[in-house]
């Protein structure tokens, strides 16, 4: 029961990776779009791609956090008095960055817009690297099964910082795919050579951070790396081969399947780093089935998360078909209402 749970959570992890992740990758790019002038149209395509979705995508993270505290208590509470900072901030950026987004859409004004939307974009950056610093202290063993580490050296290291920094390019990658095929898609390709450029510099950046990373982790965090190179291997090769093919089809000018591709690929590097956790959740010293609830709470919590399952994939794949065919939210950059 406690591996049928964690496989439950792992789902709720890939879906608000591949989701939520390229939510905040969208606010990347509105931070590197310029000016009011120069980045007005790439924010009018973010903000239009984004509206009808945003606040849809933190349902999983939602979902992650009650399957975490029902099911694995004991790693709940280590996590939260180890990692209170990065949790905290975590969720400041999650409260700022709804805020701004809202807000400079309502806003009249240069000025306010520019206040708005700052605060919308640096929370879009803020966010991810705290999770993947939360990340990197999990699989270096920073976090202590009794909890109270330490609040700062446990996400503060190269581990640490590896985590935030990957995971940040990971989320401008995944948006500047999408926004690639939805430029190429619904505002005539007048943007889609401008995500194109942005979407290929993501990816080589995020292989690169990747590889250097290997030697981070050798040193840091030697459990992680070792299964990396043997149990995970073949996810690795996978996500590799799928990093190397978006890059492929972007050089190409290719646009179906991408989104397909590129989601892939993150999705086998979390899967990665799922495989070489197993079977701990805490670094080295606490398994999922010492953490675990009783049974009987496990049984119900297995039986509520099919239920969502069943009220929320629908909605949301309702939700992303409307979305993507226009049906709700402003319309794009040169489409007209």
């Amino acid at each position: 029961m406690p591996d049928v749970v964690a496989v439950f959570l792992f789902i709720g992890i890939v879906a608000y990776a591949l989701l939520g992740g390229a939510d905040f990758g969208a606010g990347f790019w509105d931070l590197l779009a310029g000016g009011a002038r120069r980045g007005r149209e790439p924010r009018r395509l973010v903000d239009a791609s984004l509206a009808p979705v945003w606040e849809a995508n933190h349902t999983w993270l939602i979902y992650c956090l009650v399957i975490l505290w029902s099911g694995f208590p004991p790693a709940f509470a280590a996590l939260t008095t180890t990692l209170y900072i990065p949790l905290m901030l975590a969720a400041l950026g999650i409260v700022l960055r709804g805020a701004g987004f809202a807000f400079r859409k309502a806003s009249l004004r240069t000025p306010q817009q520019r206040v708005y939307g700052a605060a919308f974009a640096l929370s879009s950056v803020l966010t991810p690297y705290c999770f993947g610093a939360i990340a990197g202290a999990l699989v270096s063993g920073r976090v202590p099964v009794q909890g109270d580490g330490d609040p700062v050296g446990s996400w503060i290291n190269p581990t640490g910082v590896l985590g935030g920094v990957l995971a940040v390019l990971v989320c401008a990658y995944l948006a500047a795919t999408y926004l690639t095929v939805e430029a190429h898609r619904r505002d005539g390709g007048r943007l889609y050579p401008y995500f194109r450029v942005r979407s290929i510099a993501a990816g080589l950046a995020t292989g690169v951070v990747s590889l250097a990373g290997i030697f981070v982790l050798r040193a840091d965090a030697p459990r992680l790396f070792h299964n990396l190179g043997h149990r995970a291997l073949p996810l690795v090769v996978l996500a590799t081969a799928g990093g190397l093919l978006g890059l492929a089809l972007l050089l190409g000018r290719r646009v179906r399947g991408l989104r397909v591709v590129a989601a892939g690929s993150v999705a086998l590097i979390v899967c990665g780093w799922g495989v070489s956790q197993y079977p701990y959740v805490l670094g080295t010293h606490l398994t999922l089935t010492e953490a675990a609830a009783p049974d009987a709470t496990l049984r119900v919590l297995v039986a509520v998360a099919c239920l969502a399952a069943v009220v929320i994939v629908p909605s949301v794949v309702l939700l992303f078909r409307l979305a993507g065919r226009g049906s709700i939210g402003e319309p794009p950059p040169g489409d007209t209402p």
